[in-house]
Protein backbone atom coordinates (compact mmCIF):
# COMPACT_ATOMS: atom_id res chain seq x y z
CA UNK A 1 0.00 0.00 0.00
CA UNK A 2 2.74 2.45 1.11
CA UNK A 3 4.77 1.61 -2.32
CA UNK A 4 1.72 1.62 -4.76
CA UNK A 5 0.16 4.78 -2.73
CA UNK A 6 3.23 7.04 -3.12
CA UNK A 7 4.08 6.50 -6.60
CA UNK A 8 0.14 6.25 -7.71
CA UNK A 9 -0.46 9.97 -5.93
CA UNK A 10 2.97 11.53 -7.76
CA UNK A 11 1.62 11.02 -11.50
CA UNK A 12 -1.95 11.73 -10.01
CA UNK A 13 -0.86 15.71 -8.39
CA UNK A 14 -2.21 17.24 -11.74
CA UNK A 15 -5.55 15.82 -11.61
CA UNK A 16 -5.66 16.07 -7.83
CA UNK A 17 -4.70 19.70 -7.69
CA UNK A 18 -7.46 20.57 -10.83
CA UNK A 19 -9.96 18.54 -8.83
CA UNK A 20 -9.62 19.80 -5.40
CA UNK A 21 -8.38 23.45 -6.86
CA UNK A 22 -5.19 23.60 -4.91
CA UNK A 23 -2.72 25.76 -5.32
CA UNK A 24 0.86 25.25 -5.54
CA UNK A 25 1.43 25.51 -1.87
CA UNK A 26 -1.71 23.37 -1.14
CA UNK A 27 -0.24 20.54 -3.45
CA UNK A 28 3.39 20.33 -1.81
CA UNK A 29 1.16 20.08 1.46
CA UNK A 30 -0.69 17.44 0.33
CA UNK A 31 2.84 15.21 0.05
CA UNK A 32 4.28 16.79 2.62
CA UNK A 33 1.34 16.30 5.44
CA UNK A 34 2.49 12.94 4.96
CA UNK A 35 5.31 12.81 4.90
CA UNK A 36 5.77 14.82 8.37
CA UNK A 37 3.67 12.54 10.47
CA UNK A 38 5.95 9.82 9.04
CA UNK A 39 9.51 11.39 9.92
CA UNK A 40 7.96 12.59 13.11
CA UNK A 41 5.94 9.09 14.34
CA UNK A 42 8.17 5.74 12.41
CA UNK A 43 10.54 5.96 14.97
CA UNK A 44 8.29 5.87 17.76
CA UNK A 45 6.59 3.08 15.50
CA UNK A 46 9.56 1.24 15.57
CA UNK A 47 9.84 1.30 19.22
CA UNK A 48 6.21 0.47 20.01
CA UNK A 49 7.19 -2.93 17.62
CA UNK A 50 10.18 -3.50 19.39
CA UNK A 51 8.41 -3.18 22.65
CA UNK A 52 4.62 -4.79 22.25
CA UNK A 53 5.44 -6.71 19.03
CA UNK A 54 6.39 -5.99 15.40
CA UNK A 55 3.67 -7.82 14.11
CA UNK A 56 1.10 -6.52 16.64
CA UNK A 57 2.00 -2.77 15.71
CA UNK A 58 2.07 -3.25 11.99
CA UNK A 59 -1.20 -4.79 11.51
CA UNK A 60 -2.46 -2.01 13.58
CA UNK A 61 -0.66 0.50 10.98
CA UNK A 62 -2.39 -1.47 8.18
CA UNK A 63 -5.90 -0.73 10.02
CA UNK A 64 -5.28 2.99 10.16
CA UNK A 65 -3.84 3.35 6.84
CA UNK A 66 -7.07 1.77 5.62
CA UNK A 67 -9.47 4.10 6.96
CA UNK A 68 -7.37 7.22 6.55
CA UNK A 69 -7.44 6.35 2.79
CA UNK A 70 -11.27 6.01 2.84
CA UNK A 71 -11.13 9.43 4.48
CA UNK A 72 -8.99 10.44 1.10
CA UNK A 73 -10.69 9.04 -1.53
CA UNK A 74 -13.98 10.82 -0.43
CA UNK A 75 -12.56 13.99 0.68
CA UNK A 76 -14.48 16.62 -0.86
CA UNK A 77 -12.11 19.93 -0.34
CA UNK A 78 -8.20 20.22 0.13
CA UNK A 79 -8.52 20.95 3.88
CA UNK A 80 -10.29 17.28 4.55
CA UNK A 81 -7.31 16.11 1.91
CA UNK A 82 -4.50 17.12 4.26
CA UNK A 83 -6.48 15.97 7.33
CA UNK A 84 -6.52 12.65 6.09
CA UNK A 85 -2.98 12.57 4.92
CA UNK A 86 -1.83 13.48 8.33
CA UNK A 87 -3.81 10.70 9.48
CA UNK A 88 -2.70 8.27 6.90
CA UNK A 89 1.00 9.24 7.75
CA UNK A 90 0.36 8.18 11.74
CA UNK A 91 -0.54 4.94 10.17
CA UNK A 92 2.13 4.98 7.80
CA UNK A 93 4.57 5.32 10.64
CA UNK A 94 3.39 2.55 12.75
CA UNK A 95 3.29 0.26 9.05
CA UNK A 96 6.28 0.90 7.51
CA UNK A 97 8.80 -0.19 9.83
CA UNK A 98 7.18 -3.60 10.60
CA UNK A 99 8.30 -5.64 7.69
CA UNK A 100 11.92 -4.90 7.46
CA UNK A 101 12.27 -5.02 10.92
CA UNK A 102 10.69 -8.93 10.94
CA UNK A 103 12.90 -9.86 8.23
CA UNK A 104 15.78 -8.99 9.95
CA UNK A 105 14.67 -10.59 13.62
CA UNK A 106 13.58 -13.97 11.59
CA UNK A 107 17.00 -14.51 9.70
CA UNK A 108 21.02 -14.71 9.75
CA UNK A 109 23.25 -12.00 9.07
CA UNK A 110 24.74 -13.88 6.34
CA UNK A 111 21.19 -14.90 4.53
CA UNK A 112 19.65 -11.43 5.41
CA UNK A 113 21.39 -9.36 2.22
CA UNK A 114 19.21 -11.68 -0.30
CA UNK A 115 16.28 -11.36 1.74
CA UNK A 116 16.11 -7.66 1.67
CA UNK A 117 16.92 -7.88 -1.95
CA UNK A 118 13.73 -10.32 -2.23
CA UNK A 119 11.75 -7.92 -0.18
CA UNK A 120 12.71 -4.56 -2.26
CA UNK A 121 12.27 -6.77 -5.15
CA UNK A 122 8.26 -7.64 -4.09
CA UNK A 123 7.50 -4.19 -3.17
CA UNK A 124 8.87 -2.63 -6.63
CA UNK A 125 7.52 -5.48 -8.38
CA UNK A 126 4.18 -4.04 -6.52
CA UNK A 127 5.02 -0.35 -7.02
CA UNK A 128 5.47 -1.00 -11.27
CA UNK A 129 1.77 -0.52 -11.10
CA UNK A 130 1.59 2.55 -9.09
CA UNK A 131 2.87 5.35 -11.76
CA UNK A 132 0.18 3.81 -14.37
CA UNK A 133 -2.23 3.13 -12.47
CA UNK A 134 -2.17 6.47 -11.17
CA UNK A 135 -2.13 7.82 -15.02
CA UNK A 136 -4.62 5.66 -16.14
CA UNK A 137 -7.22 6.11 -13.16
CA UNK A 138 -6.33 10.29 -13.48
CA UNK A 139 -7.03 10.51 -16.84
CA UNK A 140 -10.28 8.75 -16.60
CA UNK A 141 -11.35 11.35 -13.91
CA UNK A 142 -10.57 8.68 -11.12
CA UNK A 143 -7.96 9.86 -9.48
CA UNK A 144 -9.59 9.45 -5.84
CA UNK A 145 -9.37 5.41 -6.43
CA UNK A 146 -5.40 6.20 -5.94
CA UNK A 147 -6.53 6.05 -2.51
CA UNK A 148 -9.54 3.34 -2.44
CA UNK A 149 -7.61 0.65 -3.74
CA UNK A 150 -5.96 0.66 -0.19
CA UNK A 151 -8.93 -1.17 1.67
CA UNK A 152 -8.69 -4.20 -0.27
CA UNK A 153 -5.24 -4.63 0.12
CA UNK A 154 -4.85 -3.36 3.56
CA UNK A 155 -7.55 -7.24 3.79
CA UNK A 156 -6.12 -9.34 2.45
CA UNK A 157 -2.69 -8.06 4.00
CA UNK A 158 -3.82 -8.26 7.46
CA UNK A 159 -5.40 -11.80 6.71
CA UNK A 160 -1.68 -13.11 5.36
CA UNK A 161 -0.30 -11.46 8.45
CA UNK A 162 -2.34 -13.43 11.09
CA UNK A 163 -1.95 -16.74 9.72
CA UNK A 164 1.29 -16.60 8.18
CA UNK A 165 4.23 -13.82 10.44
CA UNK A 166 5.77 -14.81 13.28
CA UNK A 167 5.52 -12.38 16.50
CA UNK A 168 8.93 -11.11 16.96
CA UNK A 169 9.89 -8.35 19.90
CA UNK A 170 12.90 -6.97 21.87
CA UNK A 171 12.72 -9.04 24.86
CA UNK A 172 14.96 -6.60 26.70
CA UNK A 173 13.22 -3.51 26.32
CA UNK A 174 11.38 -2.53 29.51
CA UNK A 175 11.49 1.18 29.68
CA UNK A 176 8.45 3.97 27.94
CA UNK A 177 7.88 5.18 24.37
CA UNK A 178 9.53 8.56 23.68
CA UNK A 179 6.80 10.66 23.05
CA UNK A 180 8.25 13.60 24.15
CA UNK A 181 10.72 13.35 21.46
CA UNK A 182 8.30 12.43 18.97
CA UNK A 183 5.91 15.92 19.72
CA UNK A 184 9.45 18.11 19.75
CA UNK A 185 10.70 16.22 16.67
CA UNK A 186 7.10 16.75 14.81
CA UNK A 187 6.26 20.73 15.87
CA UNK A 188 10.34 21.18 14.89
CA UNK A 189 9.60 20.33 11.20
CA UNK A 190 6.16 21.08 11.14
CA UNK A 191 7.40 24.81 11.38
CA UNK A 192 10.32 24.35 9.63
CA UNK A 193 7.69 22.75 6.47
CA UNK A 194 5.19 25.73 7.17
CA UNK A 195 8.26 28.79 7.26
CA UNK A 196 9.10 27.39 3.57
CA UNK A 197 5.94 26.78 1.91
CA UNK A 198 5.01 30.23 2.79
CA UNK A 199 7.57 32.55 2.66
CA UNK A 200 7.37 32.59 -1.14
CA UNK A 201 3.42 34.21 -0.83
CA UNK A 202 4.35 36.37 2.82
CA UNK A 203 8.08 36.73 2.29
CA UNK A 204 10.94 35.71 4.89
CA UNK A 205 10.61 38.98 6.47
CA UNK A 206 6.83 38.05 7.23
CA UNK A 207 7.00 37.78 11.09
CA UNK A 208 4.63 34.60 10.77
CA UNK A 209 7.14 32.86 8.84
CA UNK A 210 10.46 34.50 10.45
CA UNK A 211 8.60 33.60 13.44
CA UNK A 212 7.55 29.74 12.83
CA UNK A 213 11.26 28.62 11.27
CA UNK A 214 12.69 30.05 13.96
CA UNK A 215 10.41 28.10 16.37
CA UNK A 216 10.85 25.00 14.17
CA UNK A 217 14.67 25.09 14.39
CA UNK A 218 14.37 25.67 18.22
CA UNK A 219 12.34 22.69 18.81
CA UNK A 220 15.03 20.56 16.57
CA UNK A 221 17.78 21.90 18.86
CA UNK A 222 15.43 21.23 22.05
CA UNK A 223 14.82 17.55 20.50
CA UNK A 224 18.49 17.01 20.15
CA UNK A 225 19.66 18.12 23.58
CA UNK A 226 16.41 16.10 25.38
CA UNK A 227 17.53 12.95 23.45
CA UNK A 228 20.99 12.94 24.74
CA UNK A 229 19.86 12.80 28.00
CA UNK A 230 16.56 10.16 27.78
CA UNK A 231 17.14 6.88 29.48
CA UNK A 232 15.09 5.71 26.45
CA UNK A 233 15.28 8.29 23.83
CA UNK A 234 13.53 8.01 20.68
CA UNK A 235 16.98 8.53 18.74
CA UNK A 236 19.52 5.84 20.72
CA UNK A 237 22.78 8.23 20.15
CA UNK A 238 24.54 5.44 20.59
CA UNK A 239 23.86 3.41 17.26
CA UNK A 240 25.65 6.28 15.63
CA UNK A 241 28.55 5.21 17.33
CA UNK A 242 28.47 2.26 14.33
CA UNK A 243 30.74 4.51 10.82
CA UNK A 244 28.39 2.36 8.50
CA UNK A 245 25.09 3.25 10.26
CA UNK A 246 25.69 6.69 10.52
CA UNK A 247 27.40 7.24 6.72
CA UNK A 248 24.11 4.82 5.30
CA UNK A 249 21.42 7.45 7.35
CA UNK A 250 23.37 10.30 5.98
CA UNK A 251 23.60 9.03 2.47
CA UNK A 252 19.36 8.20 3.26
CA UNK A 253 19.35 12.07 4.56
CA UNK A 254 20.64 13.91 0.97
CA UNK A 255 19.61 11.43 -1.40
CA UNK A 256 15.96 10.36 -0.58
CA UNK A 257 15.94 14.04 -0.48
CA UNK A 258 16.50 14.72 -3.98
CA UNK A 259 14.56 11.85 -4.97
CA UNK A 260 11.97 12.82 -3.58
CA UNK A 261 11.97 16.93 -5.31
CA UNK A 262 12.50 15.25 -8.32
CA UNK A 263 10.11 12.74 -8.74
CA UNK A 264 7.50 15.37 -7.67
CA UNK A 265 8.44 18.19 -10.52
CA UNK A 266 9.03 15.34 -12.67
CA UNK A 267 5.41 14.15 -12.80
CA UNK A 268 4.27 18.39 -12.72
CA UNK A 269 6.66 18.85 -15.58
CA UNK A 270 5.04 16.11 -17.78
CA UNK A 271 2.11 16.43 -17.87
CA UNK A 272 0.96 19.81 -17.03
CA UNK A 273 4.14 21.57 -19.39
CA UNK A 274 5.27 19.04 -21.73
CA UNK A 275 1.77 17.59 -23.07
CA UNK A 276 1.69 14.12 -22.03
CA UNK A 277 -1.44 12.33 -20.62
CA UNK A 278 -1.04 11.38 -16.89
CA UNK A 279 -1.13 7.65 -18.13
CA UNK A 280 1.77 8.34 -20.78
CA UNK A 281 3.64 10.49 -17.47
CA UNK A 282 3.10 6.82 -15.64
CA UNK A 283 4.67 4.82 -18.37
CA UNK A 284 7.38 7.40 -18.35
CA UNK A 285 8.62 6.04 -14.76
CA UNK A 286 8.33 2.42 -16.35
CA UNK A 287 12.06 2.08 -17.50
CA UNK A 288 12.96 3.26 -13.52
CA UNK A 289 11.22 0.59 -12.04
CA UNK A 290 11.77 -2.40 -13.97
CA UNK A 291 15.54 -1.89 -13.49
CA UNK A 292 15.02 -1.52 -9.91
CA UNK A 293 12.95 -4.65 -10.25
CA UNK A 294 15.86 -6.60 -11.89
CA UNK A 295 18.71 -5.57 -9.73
CA UNK A 296 17.17 -5.51 -6.57
CA UNK A 297 17.73 -9.36 -5.67
CA UNK A 298 21.22 -8.84 -7.28
CA UNK A 299 22.57 -5.84 -5.83
CA UNK A 300 21.58 -7.49 -2.58
CA UNK A 301 23.57 -10.88 -2.88
CA UNK A 302 26.36 -8.39 -3.62
CA UNK A 303 26.53 -7.08 -0.44
CA UNK A 304 26.81 -10.01 1.45
CA UNK A 305 29.50 -11.02 -1.15
CA UNK A 306 31.81 -7.83 -1.27
CA UNK A 307 30.02 -5.43 1.32
CA UNK A 308 28.21 -2.27 0.75
CA UNK A 309 30.63 0.64 0.31
CA UNK A 310 31.30 0.03 -3.47
CA UNK A 311 27.75 -0.12 -4.72
CA UNK A 312 26.39 3.23 -2.13
CA UNK A 313 29.53 4.99 -4.02
CA UNK A 314 28.32 3.68 -7.64
CA UNK A 315 24.51 4.19 -7.42
CA UNK A 316 24.13 7.61 -6.04
CA UNK A 317 26.55 8.76 -8.31
CA UNK A 318 24.49 7.52 -11.33
CA UNK A 319 21.62 8.74 -9.93
CA UNK A 320 23.30 12.22 -9.95
CA UNK A 321 24.08 12.23 -13.52
CA UNK A 322 21.06 11.14 -14.09
CA UNK A 323 18.78 14.11 -12.67
CA UNK A 324 21.79 16.18 -14.53
CA UNK A 325 20.76 14.50 -18.15
CA UNK A 326 17.00 15.31 -17.23
CA UNK A 327 18.13 19.13 -16.38
CA UNK A 328 18.94 19.34 -20.30
CA UNK A 329 15.12 18.86 -21.12
CA UNK A 330 13.70 21.76 -22.21
CA UNK A 331 10.10 22.50 -23.75
CA UNK A 332 9.94 19.15 -26.10
CA UNK A 333 7.19 18.44 -28.80
CA UNK A 334 5.39 15.85 -26.05
CA UNK A 335 5.99 11.96 -25.74
CA UNK A 336 7.41 11.70 -29.14
CA UNK A 337 10.80 13.28 -27.90
CA UNK A 338 10.78 11.06 -24.88
CA UNK A 339 13.34 8.06 -25.96
CA UNK A 340 15.90 11.11 -26.20
CA UNK A 341 14.66 13.97 -23.56
CA UNK A 342 14.00 12.21 -20.05
CA UNK A 343 14.37 8.35 -20.84
CA UNK A 344 18.64 8.14 -20.69
CA UNK A 345 17.83 10.10 -17.40
CA UNK A 346 15.38 7.91 -15.89
CA UNK A 347 17.67 4.66 -17.07
CA UNK A 348 20.49 5.84 -15.50
CA UNK A 349 18.39 6.74 -12.32
CA UNK A 350 16.99 3.46 -12.45
CA UNK A 351 20.59 2.18 -12.54
CA UNK A 352 21.70 4.10 -10.08
CA UNK A 353 18.89 3.13 -7.27
CA UNK A 354 19.20 -0.16 -8.22
CA UNK A 355 22.69 -0.68 -7.14
CA UNK A 356 21.16 1.57 -4.24
CA UNK A 357 18.41 0.47 -2.57
CA UNK A 358 19.08 -3.01 -1.40
CA UNK A 359 22.60 -2.56 -0.11
CA UNK A 360 21.05 0.55 1.45
CA UNK A 361 18.79 -1.31 3.50
CA UNK A 362 21.42 -4.20 4.53
CA UNK A 363 23.99 -1.69 5.52
CA UNK A 364 21.28 0.05 8.03
CA UNK A 365 19.63 -3.72 9.72
CA UNK A 366 23.16 -5.33 10.04
CA UNK A 367 25.49 -2.81 11.68
CA UNK A 368 23.33 -2.79 14.80
CA UNK A 369 22.59 -5.43 17.11
CA UNK A 370 19.73 -7.40 16.26
CA UNK A 371 17.44 -6.54 18.88
CA UNK A 372 17.66 -2.88 18.17
CA UNK A 373 17.00 -3.53 14.32
CA UNK A 374 13.10 -2.26 14.82
CA UNK A 375 14.48 0.92 16.10
CA UNK A 376 17.14 1.27 13.06
CA UNK A 377 14.50 0.81 10.40
CA UNK A 378 12.73 3.42 12.09
CA UNK A 379 15.69 5.77 12.44
CA UNK A 380 16.57 5.22 8.98
CA UNK A 381 12.85 5.56 7.43
CA UNK A 382 12.30 8.49 9.76
CA UNK A 383 15.74 10.52 8.01
CA UNK A 384 14.03 9.35 4.49
CA UNK A 385 10.72 10.59 5.26
CA UNK A 386 12.22 13.55 7.01
CA UNK A 387 14.64 14.06 3.79
CA UNK A 388 11.24 14.08 1.81
CA UNK A 389 9.57 16.64 4.35
CA UNK A 390 12.77 19.36 3.67
CA UNK A 391 13.60 18.62 0.55
CA UNK A 392 10.07 19.22 -0.84
CA UNK A 393 9.66 22.34 1.18
CA UNK A 394 12.99 23.80 0.84
CA UNK A 395 12.55 22.90 -2.84
CA UNK A 396 9.60 24.32 -3.22
CA UNK A 397 9.95 27.10 -1.81
CA UNK A 398 12.96 27.55 -4.09
CA UNK A 399 10.42 26.91 -7.00
CA UNK A 400 7.60 28.99 -6.21
CA UNK A 401 10.45 31.83 -6.01
CA UNK A 402 11.99 30.39 -9.66
CA UNK A 403 9.02 30.38 -10.75
CA UNK A 404 7.77 33.61 -10.29
CA UNK A 405 10.34 35.42 -11.16
CA UNK A 406 11.01 33.47 -14.17
CA UNK A 407 7.26 34.22 -15.33
CA UNK A 408 7.63 38.03 -14.45
CA UNK A 409 11.40 38.07 -16.72
CA UNK A 410 9.75 36.17 -19.80
CA UNK A 411 6.78 38.08 -19.79
CA UNK A 412 8.16 42.00 -18.98
CA UNK A 413 8.35 42.76 -22.47
CA UNK A 414 4.78 42.34 -23.14
CA UNK A 415 2.30 44.95 -22.96
CA UNK A 416 -0.20 43.98 -19.86
CA UNK A 417 -1.72 46.06 -17.46
CA UNK A 418 -0.79 46.67 -13.81
CA UNK A 419 -4.14 44.56 -13.22
CA UNK A 420 -3.28 41.95 -15.42
CA UNK A 421 0.55 41.46 -14.24
CA UNK A 422 -0.72 41.42 -11.02
CA UNK A 423 -3.37 38.99 -12.15
CA UNK A 424 -0.14 36.69 -13.42
CA UNK A 425 2.19 36.98 -10.79
CA UNK A 426 -1.31 35.90 -8.51
CA UNK A 427 -1.25 33.10 -10.76
CA UNK A 428 2.59 32.07 -10.44
CA UNK A 429 1.77 30.80 -6.75
CA UNK A 430 0.29 28.06 -8.73
CA UNK A 431 3.15 26.45 -10.04
CA UNK A 432 2.76 24.73 -13.47
CA UNK A 433 -0.74 24.84 -13.02
CA UNK A 434 -0.78 28.37 -13.54
CA UNK A 435 -3.30 29.71 -16.12
CA UNK A 436 -3.76 32.47 -18.55
CA UNK A 437 -5.72 35.14 -16.25
CA UNK A 438 -8.74 36.92 -17.73
CA UNK A 439 -7.42 40.44 -18.67
CA UNK A 440 -4.21 39.51 -20.36
CA UNK A 441 -5.96 40.46 -23.73
CA UNK A 442 -6.18 38.05 -26.62
CA UNK A 443 -2.97 38.74 -28.21
CA UNK A 444 -0.91 38.12 -24.94
CA UNK A 445 -2.55 34.95 -24.51
CA UNK A 446 -0.37 32.52 -26.77
CA UNK A 447 2.87 34.00 -25.92
CA UNK A 448 1.62 33.55 -21.93
CA UNK A 449 1.09 30.14 -22.39
CA UNK A 450 4.38 29.74 -23.85
CA UNK A 451 5.95 32.03 -21.08
CA UNK A 452 4.30 30.19 -18.40
CA UNK A 453 5.90 26.11 -19.51
CA UNK A 454 9.12 27.61 -20.51
CA UNK A 455 9.15 29.34 -16.95
CA UNK A 456 8.55 26.01 -15.41
CA UNK A 457 11.26 24.01 -17.19
CA UNK A 458 13.55 26.77 -15.91
CA UNK A 459 12.61 25.38 -12.42
CA UNK A 460 12.88 22.09 -13.35
CA UNK A 461 16.29 22.44 -14.39
CA UNK A 462 17.24 24.20 -11.54
CA UNK A 463 15.68 21.70 -8.76
CA UNK A 464 17.08 18.81 -10.70
CA UNK A 465 20.64 20.41 -10.54
CA UNK A 466 20.57 20.94 -6.81
CA UNK A 467 19.00 17.44 -6.28
CA UNK A 468 22.05 16.32 -8.53
CA UNK A 469 24.70 17.57 -6.37
CA UNK A 470 22.83 16.26 -3.46
CA UNK A 471 23.07 12.57 -4.75
CA UNK A 472 26.63 13.30 -5.36
CA UNK A 473 26.98 14.34 -2.09
CA UNK A 474 25.28 11.05 -0.80
CA UNK A 475 27.76 9.10 -2.85
CA UNK A 476 30.67 11.44 -0.47
CA UNK A 477 29.44 10.06 2.55
CA UNK A 478 29.22 6.58 1.36
CA UNK A 479 32.80 6.69 0.32
CA UNK A 480 33.84 8.23 3.73
CA UNK A 481 31.57 6.87 6.70
CA UNK A 482 30.39 3.32 5.05
CA UNK A 483 32.99 0.24 5.92
CA UNK A 484 34.09 -2.11 2.93
CA UNK A 485 32.60 -5.30 4.70
CA UNK A 486 29.69 -5.24 7.55
CA UNK A 487 30.78 -5.48 11.33
CA UNK A 488 27.34 -5.11 13.27
CA UNK A 489 28.25 -2.84 16.29
CA UNK A 490 28.06 -4.57 19.63
CA UNK A 491 25.66 -3.90 22.37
Amino acid sequence: MAFIDGTALNVALPAVQAGLHASGAQLLWIVNAYLLMLAAFILVGGSLGDKYGRKKIFMLGIALFIVASLVCGISPSIQWMISARILQGIGGALMIPGSLAIISASLQPNRRGRAIGTWSAATTLVTVVGPVLGGILADHGLWRMVFLINPPLGMISLVALHFKVPESRDESSSGSIDYLGAGLLTIGLAGFTYGFISAPKLGFQNPLVLGTLLFGIFALVIFGFVESFREHPLVPFRLFKSRTFTGSNLLTLFLYGALSAVTFFLSLNLVQVQGYTKTEAGFAFLPFVIILISMSRWAGGLVDRSGPRLPLIIGPTLVGLGFFWMSFAGLTSGPSTYWTTFFPGIVLFGIGMGFTVAPLSTSVMSSVPTQHSGTASGINNAVSRTAGVLAIAIAGSIALFAFSNSLMSRTADLNLTDQARNALKAQAQNLSGATVPAGIGQENTSQVETSIKQAFVDTFRLVTILCAIMAWISAVAAAMLVEARLHPEPE
